[in-house]
C-alpha cells in the first residue's frame, strides 16, 4: 500500500472511489434530466406562441356546447368543459368498475372450469380462453356493437323479459327508482350492512383460527347487506317507488317506441364496451386462477379430503385461500389493463374521459392541458388500484406461526 510522506496510507484518487463516481454519474444525469425538461417546456411554449394558441386552465370554465346520451350528474349543453370532462371521467370510473366486477366473476368460473374432471366443461373453457384472448380487444368491441346489438329489435319495437327488462337498438331499458322523503336512510343502513358484514367476517375468521370452527359469515354478511336495508324500507313507509318504462305502440309512426326521460336507460354503447372488456379480462383471470390453483400442493386436497370435506368445501375453504397469494400479483395487472383498455370506448362513441376530453380538445385546441388530463386521471387510477391489491395482497399473505 502507498503512503504518503508522513506514514500515513495515501488516500485513493476520486476518480477510483465507486462512492464517489457513484455520485457524480447520479448528479449528471439529473442534470441532464433537467436540461432535457427544459428543452421540451421552451420549444412547447415557442410553438404555441408561434402557432397564437394561448395555455392555461381558464378554457375548463368556458360553455362546452355539445351534450352527451350517458351522464352521471347533471349535465347540458350549457355546461363548462370541466363539467364535461368530470362526466367523462365519471363514465370512465363505470364502466371500469362494472367490467372489473364481471371480469373478476367470469374468470374465477372458467378458471375453475379449466381444472373440471368433466371433459365437456373443461374442453368448452380452454376453447373460451384460447379464442378470445386471441382476437384483438377493439374487434371484440365492434363485434358486440355493430354485430350483435345492431340485429335487436328497432326502436319502435322491443324484447321484454317479466315485462319489466326491455330491450331494442336504443338500449336496454330497467325501471327507476325514484326517492322519497326518508329515502336516504335506507343509504345508511346499507352502509351499516357493509360495516356490520365486515367486522362479523373478521370475527368469524379470528373464531375459526383459535377453536377450529366455522361460521356462516357469508350468508350472515348478506343478512345485514340487504336486510338492514330492507327492514328500513318497510320501517320509513316504504319510501321508493318505481317508474316503469313506457312504451308507445299506437299513434304516429314517429311518436311510437320508448317515451324519452321515463324509466332508466342502459345505453348500448354501454352493454358493448362493458361486455368486451369483461369478456376479453376474463380470459386471462381464468388463465391466472387455473395457475394459482395448480401452483397449490395436491396434499392440500388430499388432507382436506381425508377430514371429510367434500370437492366444493375444499375449493372454497382450502386451495383458494391458498391460491390467492398467487392470483392477486397478475391480476392487478389484469384490473390495471381493462381500466386502460376503456379508452377504447371512443371507437364506439361511448363518452368516456377519452372520447369527451377529445371533443373538448379538437374544439379549444388546448392539446397539452387535455392530454395532461389524461396522463394524471390514468396514472391516479392505476396507482389507487395497485395501492388497494397490494394491501389485499398483504392480508392474505401466509403468515407463519
Amino acid at each position: 500500500m502507498e503512503q504518503d510522506s508522513a506514514g500515513a496510507p495515501a488516500r485513493a484518487s476520486l476518480l477510483n472511489d465507486p462512492k464517489a463516481r457513484g455520485i457524480f454519474y447520479q448528479l449528471l444525469l439529473v442534470v441532464a434530466l433537467v436540461t432535457l425538461g427544459y428543452v421540451i417546456v421552451s420549444n412547447t411554449i415557442a410553438n404555441l406562441e408561434r402557432q397564437n394558441i394561448a395555455s392555461g386552465w381558464s378554457f375548463l370554465e368556458n360553455t362546452a356546447g355539445f351534450g352527451t346520451n350517458q351522464s352521471l350528474v347533471s349535465y347540458s349543453e350549457t355546461s363548462s368543459y370541466g363539467r364535461a370532462i368530470y362526466v367523462g371521467f365519471l363514465n370512465t370510473l363505470l364502466v371500469a368498475g362494472v367490467g372489473i366486477f364481471f371480469a373478476t366473476i367470469f374468470g374465477f368460473i372458467i378458471g375453475i372450469a379449466r381444472l373440471s374432471n368433466n371433459w365437456v366443461i373443461s374442453r368448452l373453457a380452454y376453447c373460451y380462453v384460447e379464442l378470445v384472448r386471441n382476437i384483438p380487444l377493439l374487434l371484440q368491441i365492434f363485434f358486440w356493437y355493430f354485430a350483435v346489438l345492431r340485429s335487436i329489435p328497432g326502436k319502435r319495437e322491443k324484447w321484454s323479459l317479466f315485462d319489466t327488462f326491455h330491450l331494442n337498438i336504443g338500449g336496454l331499458r330497467l325501471p327507476k327508482p325514484i326517492m322519497g322523503t326518508g329515502s336516504e336512510w335506507i343509504g345508511y343502513a346499507f352502509l351499516i350492512g357493509i360495516a356490520a358484514a365486515f367486522l362479523v367476517a373478521r370475527w368469524a375468521r379470528k373464531r375459526q383460527e383459535a377453536t377450529g370452527q366455522p361460521f356462516p359469515s357469508f350468508l350472515t354478511g348478506v343478512g345485514f347487506i340487504f336486510g338492514l336495508p330492507l327492514l328500513t324500507y318497510f320501517a320509513t313507509g316504504m319510501p321508493i317507488t318505481l317508474e316503469h318504462p313506457n312504451f308507445v305502440e299506437t299513434g304516429p309512426i314517429l311518436r311510437q317506441g320508448f317515451e324519452l326521460n321515463v324509466g332508466l336507460n342502459i345505453i348500448p354503447e354501454f352493454l358493448a364496451l362493458t361486455a368486451a372488456l369483461a369478456i376479453y379480462t376474463a380470459s386471462f383471470i381464468a388463465e391466472i386462477v387455473r395457475a394459482g390453483i395448480q401452483a397449490v400442493s395436491h396434499g392440500q386436497t388430499e388432507a382436506a379430503h381425508a377430514l371429510g370435506l367434500r370437492n366444493g368445501p375444499t375449493l372454497r375453504l382450502v386451495v383458494i385461500p391458498q391460491a390467492m397469494r398467487v392470483i392477486i400479483p397478475p391480476l392487478t395487472s389484469q384490473y390495471l389493463n381493462l381500466t386502460k383498455n376503456s379508452s377504447l370506448a371512443v371507437a364506439i362513441a361511448y363518452p368516456d374521459l377519452v372520447s369527451m376530453g377529445g371533443t373538448v380538445l379538437n374544439q379549444t385546441g388546448q392539446a397539452i392541458e387535455i392530454i395532461g388530463i389524461w396522463m394524471v386521471v390514468y396514472l391516479s387510477l392505476s396507482l389507487i388500484t395497485s395501492a388497494f391489491m397490494n394491501w389485499y395482497n398483504q392480508r392474505m399473505a401466509l403468515v407463519e406461526r
